[in-house]
């Protein structure tokens, strides 16, 4: 069992925390994630606020489509990635297992030593970013024999190799915090006007930083809440209730959900629960899969 502040999840299958102080500002949680005998399938990686960052314990990721189409299918020991505004497509024969970091764009440079608009829509291996610090982590979290102990390596690596030193611009930190904070609701006029700067000004210096503009940012934002809370009630054993989710999530109507569940998930609603909850009953996970989540 997993015991640390901010546990969420500790089972031998899942297990959920947030990182060593220092990393929380960076880092928004460790989700691990160790399954077999899953039935072969894929995994939708949905757009979210966050960059991802894996480190596989067992059989590489496979990614059967990137974000970015034009991307050639890989295999990953490691891997990291940028915001994104469409699913990638994880195959996946039987069994997954690795930790997965849910990373701010924010803090990109000082974990990566570089903005995350140079990641927007990529994946790569790990390497790339972090050097030998990727096999490092690949190699001794597959040698620890529980979580707790996985976590606290990911902690002392990432806290060694960080740059306390390199921060983005003020005023982009303060609008993406404030998209975070509104659940992706806030106007870009307004938050234009509260930062200071023009919209124009606003979209450039923030896109150049995260990957994305910042209507695109609250609209990923607006729909990572609004997945999150369908799969809360459904596994809670309640029903789905799309209408009364997008109003609580600042969408126009339940037709309005829908379409956004179509453009950045790549299927309906219904169509994302039934694969997504296939492979949460094939496990004893009881709780969210990892990969790109």
């Amino acid at each position: 069992m997993v015991a640390r502040a901010g546990s969420q999840l500790a089972t031998p299958a899942n297990a959920q925390v947030a990182p060593a102080p220092p990393l929380r500002g960076l880092i928004a949680a460790y989700h691990g994630y160790q399954h077999e005998d899953l039935p072969p399938g894929h995994h939708r990686g949905m757009p979210s606020p966050y960059l991802t960052l894996i480190v596989t314990l067992d059989d590489p990721l496979v990614i059967a489509r990137h974000p970015d189409p034009r991307a050639s299918p890989g295999e990953y020991l490691t891997l990291a990635g940028g915001l994104h505004t469409a699913p990638a497509l994880i195959s996946f024969d039987g069994r997954m297992s690795g930790v997965q970091l849910a990373v701010s764009p924010l803090a990109a440079r000082p974990l990566f030593g570089l903005p995350a608009g140079e990641l927007a829509n990529v994946d790569v291996e790990a390497t790339e970013l972090l050097g030998a610090t990727a096999m490092e982590l690949h190699e001794r979290i597959r040698e620890a024999p529980e979580w707790q102990a996985r976590f606290e390596i990911m902690d002392s690596l990432l806290l060694a190799g960080a740059d306390p030193d390199a921060e983005v611009h003020p005023g982009v930190a303060r609008a993406w915090q404030r998209i975070l904070d509104s659940g992706g609701t806030v106007r870009v006029g307004e938050l234009a006007k509260e930062v200071g700067w023009s919209p124009r000004h606003l979209q450039a210096l923030f896109q150049a930083e995260t990957g994305l503009t910042p209507k695109a940012a609250c609209r990923v934002t607006r729909f990572h809440r609004a997945r999150r809370a369908l799969q809360r009630r459904v596994q809670a054993g309640l029903p789905p209730d799309l209408a009364d989710l997008a109003a609580g999530c600042g969408y126009f109507d339940q037709a309005h959900l829908a379409r956004e569940f179509r453009e950045l998930a790549g299927c309906p609603p219904s169509v994302w629960l039934a694969d997504e909850f296939r492979i949460i009953q094939g496990s004893d996970a009881g709780g969210e899969q990892g990969l790109g989540a």
